[in-house]
């Protein structure tokens, strides 16, 4: 593992007195900097410094009668999920930060938040979805993502009222708890709205080669494909299904899609792929944190990295976001204050609605369903952000 300071924390700011240490918020936060998962990594990273940069260019987190800098502490666990949880343990014992951000995606943020608990370090999971990451009775650990339900049972809903003629589903999920997870609710929705499963397998983290499993799907002739996983998995698989001519009326792949990378290598094999994100800049929201309107954050992001954010990039900004308003209203970096700030808090931000549930996961937020249309993804649902209709490919 490798440790990376936030730039942002080296330089003081500007026409401001030197900041000592107790003038400075540390913040660590555990990534997959290299590896397979790096693609992500980078997108957390992005919206992390985003946060951050707004804040201290603001003066600072404002903490009592006084204002606080934001330092990230970053740490390269490599995409490897056991250095993720030793990743955590350094930062809190040997780094002394304040509070922590959990590593990507569901399996990493269950297995450190063991972690944070032990040490009763208030910390923002902002790429964990999964309930199975939230039932453990843990008092710290706060999610961004709605359970993955939510999702899904919005998505059958539309294939359902969309194309009554499709009834049967393969699912090719990564052995990973995300991806299963959500294609496990996949499943209890397609086969609550009466279709049917004719395959369900998993894939091996690291698989480079789909070829046995989607042969077998083929050979189901499936009216839809529901595919998981992370970028490099689905560019690939997508590429795969084109070569052995594997078509369907609808394919959905999750989470890929959302990220403009995927569109751009999957090319026309991106057109028409459905999908589901916890946010995209088409919702409006006018929120009391930092960034304020979903399109001011939307305008910052642009003019700092010259690209639309997409829901994993705003959902690490929205953690910060977050947090500063907690620390803000408890008017104190103590724990367990802004913790229990944390577990009351029930304000709108650029993201939507930030109300935790009981297990710490948040309850309050629609996600966007979308489509790929014209290399772009169009929302299909909710109404209020509707951009489109859903397409339905070869029948």
């Amino acid at each position: 593992m490798s440790i990376i300071r936030s730039s942002l924390a080296a330089v003081a700011l500007a026409f401001a007195l030197p900041a000592t240490a107790q003038d400075v918020i540390r913040i660590g936060a555990p990534l997959p900097i290299t590896g397979p998962l790096s693609p992500e990594a980078i997108k957390q990273q992005r919206g992390y410094d985003l946060w951050a940069e707004t804040a201290n260019k603001a003066g600072g987190v404002r903490v009592g009668n006084r204002r606080m800098r934001v330092e990230i502490v970053y740490v390269d666990y490599q995409s490897n999920t056991p250095r993720a949880v030793q990743a955590a343990e350094r930062l809190i014992t040997q780094d002394k930060v304040n509070f922590l951000f959990s590593p990507f995606g569901s399996g990493a943020a269950k297995a450190a938040s063991t972690v944070s608990e032990k040490y009763q370090v208030p910390t923002i999971a902002a790429t964990a979805s999964s309930a199975q990451v939230y039932d453990q009775g843990y008092k710290f650990l706060f999610g961004t993502f709605t359970p993955n339900d939510t999702l899904t049972e919005p998505l059958a809903d539309i294939v359902k009222s969309r194309a009554p003629g499709v009834q049967r589903v393969a699912v090719l999920a990564r052995n990973d708890l995300f991806p299963l997870a959500i294609a496990q609710e996949m499943e209890k929705s397609a086969k609550a709205r009466g279709m049917r499963v004719v395959y369900s397998e998993k894939y091996a983290i690291g698989t480079l080669d789909h070829a046995s499993a989607l042969t077998q799907i083929k050979a189901q002739a499936p009216h839809w494909i529901f595919a998981t996983g992370y970028t490099n998995d689905l560019v690939l698989m997508r590429k795969q299904m084109a070569d052995l001519k594997i078509e369907a009326p609808l394919v959905t792949m999750v989470a890929a899609p959302a990220y403009q990378e995927f569109i751009d290598s999957a090319g026309k094999g991106a057109e028409n792929i459905t999908s589901a994100a916890w946010w995209h800049p088409a919702v409006r929201y006018k929120g009391t944190d930092i960034f304020g309107t979903t399109e001011a954050y939307v305008q910052a992001f642009k003019a700092k990295y010259k690209a639309d954010p997409d829901y994993a990039e705003a959902s690490a900004s929205a953690a910060g976001a977050v947090l500063q308003m907690a620390i803000e209203q408890a008017g104190t970096i103590d724990r367990q204050k802004v913790r229990d700030t944390l577990a009351n808090l029930n304000v709108t931000t650029f993201w939507g609605v930030v109300k935790f549930g009981p297990t710490g996961q948040i309850t309050s937020l629609e996600p966007p369903v979308f489509q790929i249309q014209g290399s772009k993804p169009v929302v299909i649902h909710p109404p209020q952000v509707k951009q489109g209709e859903l397409r339905l490919g070869v029948q």
